[in-house]
């Protein structure tokens, strides 16, 4: 079984505006809202794709009861934590505006709840696959994605880490299995600016040298870049199509990775996947279902520079 955590869930309303003036009165030409945050991204992306699992988070007040029923709508699963105080979070997103959105803080955490959480993970056993995606709320300390790996340490469980900075390097001593930053946030966790895959290879294998088994790292119009467990470095362009949206589309990337791992545990295909989803879901004005990722998988000339 997958399992996915996202600590602060959010309610995405998506904006379209034809113009936006500071200072004045703006009106959109159209809104859709979302359920949102990367862990709940990648249940969603699964799901669509047939693979089970189940989404674990803290939501609070009426925006978590609507993140809960829109995902219920969904068919997700979902195994969510009720936080006492406050309201999950509502991300304002301009859809016109090359990603121009305001995120919103979320609720407080308490420690009860995240011993809550503790509890859940608790169960998870041998070859159960869990992802922790995304940023935390301040009231945690960045030490907490790794201190669910040390509480999971010698059990089997494959962990899956999409995070930035510190998030990201307290994981490594754990060995992950799979972690996937983008271009540039791997140029600045190492203080280099990364531009091109022969700049990304390097530090990808770096992150491996640290304790990550896979390093997956997408570079948006790019393509994506993939060093194995083997470190054998796999190299695949964008695949042709229109840019509608790409919140997600790192999401996606990591879901449609784990999808082609669980169908055939090869790296080739899961890596073909993974960037399959990623671009369906970009093309596309939500998350990318399983007919749009099969229609890219099989649009594409898998040449791979290896």
């Amino acid at each position: 079984m997958i399992y996915t955590v996202t600590f602060n869930p959010s309610l995405d309303y998506v904006v379209t505006m034809p113009d936006f003036t500071m200072g004045m009165t703006n009106r959109t030409a159209g809104e859709q809202l979302f359920p949102g945050g990367k862990g709940i991204n990648v249940s969603i992306v699964l799901n669509n794709l047939g693979i089970e699992n189940t989404a674990l988070g803290f939501i609070a007040g009426f925006t978590g009861e609507e993140i809960e029923r829109e995902t219920a709508a969904m068919g997700l699963c979902t195994d969510f934590i009720r936080v006492g105080g406050g309201f999950s979070r509502i991300n304002v997103k301009l859809k016109n505006y090359d990603g121009t959105e305001i995120n919103g803080m979320g609720p407080d955490i308490t420690k009860d709840c995240v011993r809550q959480l503790y509890a859940k993970l608790d169960g998870l056993k041998a070859g159960d696959v869990l992802v922790l995606a995304g940023s935390i709320p301040r009231c945690l300390p960045d030490t907490i994605y790794s201190d669910i790996l040390e509480r999971l340490s010698g059990r089997g469980v494959l962990s899956v880490v999409d995070a930035t900075g510190d998030l990201l390097l307290n994981v490594l001593r754990y060995e992950p299995f799979l972690v996937k930053p983008n271009m540039h946030e791997l140029g600045e966790i190492f203080g280099a600016r990364l531009r091109t895959p022969g700049d990304v290879i390097p530090y990808a294998r770096k992150l491996r040298e640290k304790g990550a088994q896979n390093v997956l790292v997408s570079m948006s119009a790019q393509g994506a870049v993939f060093v194995d467990a083997a470190g054998d470095v796999h190299e695949l362009p964008a695949p042709e199509g229109t840019l509608v949206n790409a919140v997600g589309a790192g999401d996606s990337m990591v879901a449609g990775f784990l999808a082609g791992w669980m169908q055939r545990q090869d790296y080739g295909h899961a890596f073909r996947m993974g960037i399959s989803a990623g671009s369906a879901s970009a093309f596309s004005e939500y998350l990318a279902s399983r007919d749009e990722v099969e229609a890219v998988y099989k649009s594409i000339n898998f040449g791979e520079k290896e």
